[in-house]
């Protein structure tokens, strides 16, 4: 019995020291004890979670574990990490192997990945200290994919509310579109009137062919017109009106002497007393008809000023034939732009007012400003040409003309019936935006009323 329990004890003493020497030695090759080793250094930063103890990979292989963590002594100091590395990866860590924080997958330990050097470096050195640098931080990355998902599923679900309006939009527009077209088709409205009704088409293409005639009938008009003035130059016309000028400009000053001397007659021949009452309501009367002759030869040599046949003449004396001027040319015209010339600027703003829609009118003050210049000129009006430049500063080139053209014509019109002077002594100038050289002003928005003064004066 006593025999049966020693040999109890003394198998469980063997298997108990060889169970313990087993684990000493797995212990040892997990932990490397009886291996040989070597000692390298890195540095970091930011361990992010790694501890002592932790593994060292070497080119993805087990190769040893981190011996000690020494912490820095300043805030912007380093860790430096003891690594004790296998023996055998010694030949694959070189001079240039950097050192790199890793995760063992996604949410695993934090260990210590040495990349593989190259063969053209020398071995590190055991105690030497190898190049690192910051590896991705999985848990970071995590959460700035989230952050990123979130933005993106905000932004797909605002663009999704965006797009749901538009085609809204355009279903309904594309509805609308539908009814006008089946309207068209109906014959409804009066764009379905035209494309349906053959009748009403034919009128108006008859309309658009008798305005196409009357356009080439005023042309052909104009043609002869410009070949009888230049018929009329060629035989020196405008010589022989200059001499009929003359003469009846001697003519009126004759009137007038014979009509004063009649006049001072008349006034001896009176007499307080009442005689010859019938003898002075005749000279009177006279006198009456010779002012009415005067007037009248007067009037006569205006309107010979007027006339297209006399052109030549006048066109000598200073004045221009503005039908033949470009834009441009105008501006470049010092004959315009000269300080002899008499010039206002009434602003858009002085002289219009809206009158529905897009049309403008003279103001009421706009009128009383016009009437102020005008009236100031009264010496002067008649004697020379008036000139009413438009400006416009609103819309393209083309806009801008056809609203300085339809200024100048509103405000000439005006000066025209309130002063009753003859329509050929106003002429009308559309410039744009752009007034002429010379002024001092870059650009005008309204019109400008220009008394041109005589050449030679």
């Amino acid at each position: 019995m006593i025999r049966n329990r020693d040999l109890t004890v003394g198998v469980f003493l063997i298997v108990g020291v060889v169970l313990f020497t087993v684990g000493i030695f797995l212990i040892g090759s997990q932990r490397q004890t009886f291996s040989r080793n070597f000692d390298v250094y890195t540095q970091f930063s930011d361990l992010n979670g790694l501890m002592k103890g932790a593994k060292v990979q070497v080119a993805g292989s087990a190769a040893g574990e981190v011996r000690d963590i020494l912490v820095p002594e300043s805030p912007d100091g380093r860790f430096r990490l003891r690594l004790k590395i296998d023996e055998r990866f010694h030949s694959m860590v070189r001079a240039d192997s950097v050192a790199v924080i890793s995760t063992e997958g996604v949410i695993g330990d934090k260990f210590v990945q040495i990349l593989a050097g190259s063969a053209q470096f020398a071995e590190a050195a055991p105690g030497s200290t190898l190049p690192s640098k910051t590896g991705i931080d999985m848990a970071l990355m995590m959460e700035k994919s989230a952050r990123l998902l979130d933005e993106t599923s905000s932004t797909i679900k605002t663009t999704s509310e965006k797009l749901n309006g538009t085609l809204d939009a355009a279903t309904i527009t594309v509805r609308n579109a539908n009814d006008v077209i089946v309207g068209l088709r109906e014959g409804k409205g009066t764009a379905g009137m035209l494309l349906r009704d053959e009748e009403t088409a034919s009128r108006i293409r008859q309309t658009v062919a008798s305005i196409q005639n009357t356009a080439d009938s005023l042309n052909h008009s104009a043609r002869q017109a410009d070949a009888l003035v230049s018929d009329l130059n060629a035989r020196q016309f405008g010589a022989k009106a200059d001499e009929l000028l003359e003469s009846a400009q001697v003519a009126t000053d004759n009137v007038r002497a014979t009509t004063s001397q009649i006049r001072q007659a008349v006034d001896a021949t009176l007499r307080p007393n009442g005689q010859g009452v019938d003898t002075a309501t005749n000279l009177r009367e006279i006198v009456a008809n010779l002012d009415q002759t005067t007037e009248n030869m007067v009037e006569d040599t205006e309107a010979a000023k007027h006339s297209i046949l006399l052109r030549g003449y006048f066109k000598r004396q200073g004045y221009f034939d503005l039908a033949r001027l470009s834009a441009d040319d105008y501006r470049k015209n010092k004959r315009f732009s000269t300080p002899r010339n008499r010039r206002e600027w009434l602003s858009e703003r002085e002289l219009f007012e809206a009158n529905g829609g897009h049309n403008e009118t003279l103001s009421p003050a706009g009128r009383a400003r016009i009437d102020g210049v005008v009236t100031s000129w009264a010496g002067s009006l008649g004697a020379s040409p008036l000139i009413v430049e438009g400006y416009a500063t609103t819309g393209n080139a083309a806009d801008q003309m056809s609203l300085s053209r339809s200024r100048a014509i509103m405000v000439r019109e005006y000066i025209r019936s309130r002063f009753r002077l003859d329509g050929q002594m106003i002429a009308v100038e559309p410039l744009g935006s752009q007034p002429p050289t010379g002024l001092g002003r870059d650009q005008w928005d309204g019109v400008s009323v220009l008394l041109l003064a005589r050449s030679g004066h």
